[in-house]
């Protein structure tokens, strides 16, 4: 195993979302275990691999971003064990630079073999053909289905979710005591009685929800709106942002700040700060979050996290990266069997326990490094309910159209009804780039 040295950039969050849009369709030869060995003769988690496949040997190249950039030496040598013929370059890419070079790579015919793609870029990279379809022989029932549908551009799948992350509410229990709340949230109204009884207990911000103001935002608001019974496209990729559904959820987000239960200006204080300390008693947000609050100084027996409340239900967001085999690589075979490698159950816990991040496989979390912990275990329950945004390559410029109408709605005197309006007509001018 080679590592190509790069800059290595640290990302300071792993929810990096997205979805996809139409590739060539070269049909990608299947991942496949070498002939001979012991584990040719069974079928992966993840997919079902021919006793007869061909042998698998030769170069790839194999990029990734960031943290998974960084350690992604440790699968390569795994792999290179099972795959003795197989020689795996390993080129750590930091954030900030990888999508234009992942497109100049697209456009000059030069790509990786096999690159880890942030959701939220599918879409764009699978419409400027760059990336292979996803061979039949991968299960797409072995992964949790919001993250797959990550992966799903335009009626296809290029690549498998490699990571995930969901997010959950975080709430200080003791102020949730002192306020009468003894259990979980278990709908919309029990949400805000759970915040009312935060601030009402001492905590000067009930709920800290993502600034209105920045970026992002839509994170925090897309799970309200699924939860009504909404989405942001349908199944032909039409626009369905100007609901009921749309308003509901945008009147319930409004009315954390309408109710002075969330504060809409943003702070020097970051929310870890906050919530140890029990000025802020409730935020939304990923598991990353567990060792920043306890760093922080917050007492683990002062605080859990809980599933999303339900109203039709109780659907979070689903962000992550995943892992695709480029339309232009010449050694499909070797880059479909180092996918298949990473989405074992036994080498996603591998991946965890090397960088932790959460597996996107369903049986991964079995394994008792997920399942023996309750913090981690609740976000596991959560991905068997989640959804990612829509596959398409505008998605950017829509989120961003949506991240406005929020700010205009909760800061400034816009309704609900004109804002999910304006996110319609702005997401309608955008398009899909389908």
């Amino acid at each position: 195993m080679k590592i190509k040295a790069s800059r290595l950039a640290a990302l300071a969050a792993v929810a990096i979302v997205g979805t996809g849009g139409v590739a060539a369709a070269t049909s990608a030869p299947p991942g496949s275990e070498p002939a001979g060995t012991e584990s040719a003769a069974t079928e992966s988690a993840a997919t079902g691999t021919p006793e007869d496949a061909a042998p698998v040997e030769g170069d790839i190249t194999v990029w990734a971003m960031g943290t998974e950039g960084e350690q992604l030496g440790v699968l390569a040598d795994a792999f290179e064990e099972e795959y003795p013929d197989v020689d795996v370059e390993v080129t750590a890419v930091p954030w900030d630079a990888a999508h234009d070079r992942l497109v100049t790579a697209i456009a000059g015919g030069e790509g990786p073999d096999v690159s880890l793609i942030g959701t939220t870029w599918m879409g764009e990279f699978a419409t400027l053909g760059g990336l292979a379809p996803t061979p039949d022989t991968i299960d797409p029932s072995a992964f949790f289905e919001g993250a797959w549908q990550s992966t799903v551009v335009d009626g296809t799948s290029y690549g498998v979710p490699w990571y995930v992350e969901t997010r959950l509410l975080y709430y200080r229990t003791d102020l949730a005591e002192q306020g009468g709340i003894t259990e979980p949230p278990a709908d919309w109204d029990g949400l805000t009685e759970l915040v009312t009884a935060l601030q009402e207990a001492g905590a000067e911000n009930g709920i800290s929800l993502q600034q209105p103001c920045c970026i992002g935002a839509w994170q925090t608001f897309a799970p309200f709106l699924w939860q009504a019974g909404g989405d942001i496209v349908d199944e032909s990729n039409d626009f369905t942002l100007d609901s009921p559904e749309c308003v509901e959820a945008l009147t319930f987000y409004d009315s954390f700040f309408e109710n002075g239960l969330a504060r809409a200006e943003t702070s020097d204080v970051p929310v870890e700060a906050q919530f140890a300390d029990g000025s802020v008693g409730a935020f939304i947000s990923g598991p990353w979050m567990i060792n920043i609050i306890t760093d922080a100084g917050a007492d683990p027996e002062t605080w859990t996290v809980a599933h999303q409340p339900t109203n039709v239900s109780g659907t979070s967001f689903v962000g992550g990266g995943n892992l695709a085999v480029f339309d232009q690589s010449d050694n499909q075979d070797a880059a479909w069997a180092f996918v298949e490698f990473a989405s074992r159950p036994e080498t996603q816990v591998l991946w965890y326990e090397t960088v932790s991040d959460l597996p996107a496989v369903h049986a991964a979390w079995d394994d008792p490094a997920l399942a023996d912990d309750p913090l981690l275990a609740a976000f596991g329950e959560q991905l068997d309910d989640t959804k990612s945004p829509p596959a398409i390559p505008t998605w950017e410029e829509v989120a961003s159209a949506i991240d406005g109408q929020i700010e205009q709605v909760t800061v400034g005197d816009t309704s609900p009804e004109d804002g999910c309006a304006a996110m319609q007509a702005e997401a309608e001018s955008i398009g899909t780039g389908l």
